[in-house]
């Protein structure tokens, strides 16, 4: 039986971590590959997972090159006035697209999950587990508003920076804000 635990090197150890991440979550879903299974895959202790990514969430979004740790960008929605949500999300999501390393890795999500159903089943699992109903519960909104926020993200993210819609396109980050905005709040104030 081979021996689990610390492997020589720091790089090839994570490498290899990432490596049995993306296999199992292909494999299983976002649901279906747990931290156990990932260390046991990359014949690791599973305490070596958390030390590198810390969760599986963040495991997922390092695996599949996501550009923002899911902890964080909640955090960052959650913190501060409930009536600002919509504003700071907005702004959260334009900040993303537009820094060309995060709009890079989301154009590459974007083509996996429109052409390989089980990338839309890992995303999915992950879109719902660590962003939205975290976000709902701390909210205490309903998942179907926390899911139409989501759509209302998505329809800009399409229309904006992948169809290139103008004059959306090449409206200011603030003109695009005070528009999108409002809508986004309306799904967290509505009783």
């Amino acid at each position: 039986m081979a021996r689990t635990g610390r492997r020589p090197g720091q790089t090839e150890t994570r490498e290899a971590i990432l490596a049995a991440a993306r296999d199992l979550f292909g494999r299983n879903g976002y649901e279906g590959a747990t931290i156990r299974a990932i260390a046991a895959e990359a014949g690791v202790n599973p305490a070596l997972v958390h030390h590198f990514f810390g969760s599986k969430d963040q495991v997922f979004a390092t695996a599949l090159h996501l550009p923002a740790d899911p902890g964080v960008v909640v955090a960052a929605i959650l913190d501060g006035p409930r009536s600002e949500v919509g504003e700071r999300l907005v702004r959260l999501f334009l900040t993303l697209w537009e820094t060309p390393a995060s709009r890079d890795a989301f154009f590459g999500v974007l083509r996996s999950v429109s052409t390989t159903e089980q990338a839309a089943d890992m995303l999915r699992g992950f879109i719902q587990g660590a962003l939205l109903d975290k976000i709902a519960d701390a909210l205490d909104i309903p998942p179907l508003r926390v899911t139409g926020i989501a759509a209302q993200l998505v329809g800009l993210a399409m229309v904006r920076y992948v169809i290139q819609v103008d004059p959306l396109a090449r409206a200011s980050h603030e003109d695009v804000l005070a528009l999108i905005a409002p809508a986004v709040q309306q799904y967290v104030d509505r009783p």
